[in-house]
C-alpha cells in the first residue's frame, strides 16, 4: 500500500489530498469537524452535487488513516479526468468559472454555509462544465460576516477577465506568475481609464485598489473592518460581481488559427481522406486519454473523443481555444477539454518548490497523442531539432499519430520564403530516421492531393510504472 500527499495540497488546515494504490483521497482533519458535518447534514451538499456544482465524494469507513491524530473523516471525491489550470484556460472558461464559483457562494448562503476562499483553482471542468472541487472550502455562516475571499474573487477573476475584454486576451496568461491572482492595483493600472465609469469595474476593481492601498502600510484597529454585512449586502454584492462579468465580451475572430480548416492546407477530397485515415488509426489503438497538440478549434480532437477517449485538444492560439470551448458546450460534449498551450513553452512547474502546480509533462503521459500538421511548425519556425521533437513526445505518449509535411508542400514553403532554408534534416528520410529511434512506426499513408503523410507510431521501450504520470486526478 504506497500513500502519497498532493504536492498542492498544504495550505488549509482542514484537511489536505492524499494518493493511495492510484486512487486519490481527502482526509478531513477534526478542526474542520463541524463545518463538515454542516455541510453534509445541511442539505448544501446534495443540493450542490444535484446541481453538478460540486464533485461529489464518498466516505470511506476503513481507510488506516483514520487512525492518525487529527483526522475525522478520509472522503474519495469521484476522478476529474484532468486536472488544468486557470492560466490554461479560454476567456469564455474564466468567464465560467467565475460564474460557477458565485453560483457555489450563493447556494451555499441558502444552507447557512459560506466559502472561505474563492481561488480560481478550486475549478476544474469535468464532463462539459466547470465544477467546484474543494470539498473542504465552505464554513458555516455568521450573520453580519463580510465576504471574507471577496479580494481573492476579484484578483482571480474579475480582475483578469477586464484586463482580457478591455486590453489583450494574452493578459490572462498572467495568472501564471502570480499565482494568487493579478494583484488589483496592476489591474487598475492596466485597465483604461473609462472602465472607471462602468459601476462594477469601478467598485470592485479601482475602489478596491484604492481601498487596499490606503491600509496597506499603516496599522489597523480592530474595529475598523468589523463593519455588519447583512445576507441581502452579501447577496447584492454577489449579484453585482455576477451582473459586471456576465456584462465582459471578447470575440474569438480574425487569427490565422482560428481559421484554419477553411484556407488552402487541404482539399476538400484530401481533408475527408486524412479524417478516414485518423478515424482508422484511433480505432486501431482504441486510447482512453488522448491529448491533441495544435488542435486548432478541436476538429479533429473530435474523432478521439467519438472513440471514448477522454481527449485534451491544445493550441495556442486563444480564439481557435474560444471557438472549440463554445461548440463543446453548443454541442453537449463531455469528454473533450480545449485548452491554452504552447508546446515550445509548455506550462511549468510553478508555487512552493517548483511543486505546486503540475507541469504539462508532469500530468502525462497518456495512451495517444496527435501532432497534426504541427512538426514544421516546431521545426522551422521554432528550431527544434527533428530528434528533440521525438524525444518529447516519447515522455509523454505511448502512441503517436503525428503527420509530416515536407518542404514540397506550400505551407513550408511559406515559412521558408521569409528565412535562410538551413535545416537540411527536414526532409521525409530524416523525420522517419529522429522517430525511428524511440519510435516503431506501424502505420503510415499519404494523404489524398498532397505529399503529407501520416504515421501512426508506438514507444519502443514500455514505460514503468514509476513513469507514468498522474492524468487523472
Amino acid at each position: 500500500m504506497t500513500t502519497e500527499r498532493a504536492a498542492g495540497s498544504f495550505r488549509d488546515p482542514s484537511g489536505f489530498v492524499f494518493w493511495r494504490d492510484g486512487a486519490i483521497y481527502r482526509q478531513v482533519n477534526r478542526i474542520y469537524k463541524d463545518h463538515y458535518d454542516h455541510l453534509m447534514a445541511s442539505g448544501l451538499y446534495e443540493h450542490l452535487v444535484a446541481e453538478g456544482l460540486l464533485i461529489p465524494h464518498e466516505e470511506v469507513t476503513d481507510a488506516p488513516e483514520l487512525s492518525a491524530d487529527g483526522a475525522y473523516k478520509v472522503i474519495r471525491p469521484e476522478m476529474v479526468p484532468f486536472i488544468s489550470y486557470p492560466y490554461e484556460w479560454c476567456f469564455s472558461q474564466l468567464k465560467n468559472a467565475a460564474i460557477t464559483t458565485l453560483a457555489v457562494q450563493k447556494a451555499a448562503l441558502n444552507y447557512g454555509m459560506t466559502l472561505k476562499d474563492a481561488s480560481a483553482y478550486n475549478i476544474q471542468f469535468y464532463k462539459g462544465r466547470p465544477v467546484f472541487i474543494d470539498t473542504l472550502s465552505f464554513e458555516k455562516y455568521v450573520e453580519g460576516a463580510p465576504w471574507t475571499p471577496y479580494k481573492q474573487f476579484c484578483q482571480h477573476f474579475y480582475g483578469v477577465l477586464a484586463m482580457m475584454s478591455y486590453v489583450d486576451i494574452r493578459l490572462q496568461r498572467q495568472i501564471q506568475c502570480f499565482i494568487d491572482g493579478i494583484p488589483l492595483d496592476l489591474a487598475a493600472a492596466v485597465l483604461p481609464g473609462k472602465t472607471k465609469f462602468v459601476a462594477p469595474l469601478f467598485m470592485h476593481i479601482h475602489l478596491h485598489a484604492k481601498s487596499m492601498a490606503r491600509y496597506a502600510d499603516r496599522p489597523i484597529k480592530s474595529t475598523e473592518f468589523q463593519r455588519k454585512m447583512s445576507k441581502t449586502a452579501l447577496l447584492g454584492l454577489f449579484d453585482s460581481l455576477e451582473g459586471g462579468i456576465k456584462r465582459l465580451k471578447w470575440e474569438a475572430e480574425g487569427t490565422e488559427w482560428a481559421d484554419y480548416y477553411s484556407d488552402d492546407s487541404y482539399t476538400t477530397d484530401g481533408l475527408a481522406h486524412k479524417q478516414r485515415l485518423l478515424e482508422e488509426m484511433l480505432r486501431a489503438v482504441s486510447p482512453k486519454t488522448v491529448w491533441d497538440l495544435g488542435a486548432n478549434t478541436g476538429f479533429h480532437s473530435r474523432l478521439a473523443a467519438g472513440v471514448g477517449a477522454e481527449t485534451i485538444a491544445f493550441d495556442v492560439d486563444p480564439a481557435a481555444v474560444e471557438k472549440g470551448y463554445l461548440q463543446m458546450i453548443q454541442h453537449k460534449e463531455t469528454n473533450i477539454l480545449p485548452l491554452l498551450f504552447d508546446l515550445t513553452n509548455p506550462s511549468p512547474s510553478i508555487g512552493w518548490e517548483n511543486n505546486e502546480r503540475m507541469s504539462l509533462i508532469d500530468r502525462g503521459p497518456v495512451d495517444l497523442a496527435m501532432a497534426l500538421a504541427l512538426v514544421h511548425h516546431l521545426a522551422i519556425s521554432n528550431n527544434v531539432p527533428l530528434p528533440s521533437i521525438a524525444e518529447l513526445f516519447s515522455r509523454i505518449c505511448d502512441r503517436l499519430i503525428i503527420e509530416f509535411v515536407p518542404k514540397s508542400d506550400h505551407k513550408v514553403q511559406k515559412l521558408l520564403a521569409t528565412r535562410q532554408d538551413i535545416f537540411p534534416d527536414y526532409t521525409q528520410e530524416g523525420f522517419m530516421r529522429a522517430f525511428e529511434t524511440l519510435f516503431t512506426i506501424e502505420r503510415s499513408a499519404r494523404i489524398q492531393d498532397s505529399d503529407r503523410v501520416l504515421y501512426l507510431m508506438q514507444l519502443r521501450q514500455a514505460r514503468s510504472d514509476q513513469d507514468k504520470g498522474q492524468f487523472f486526478l
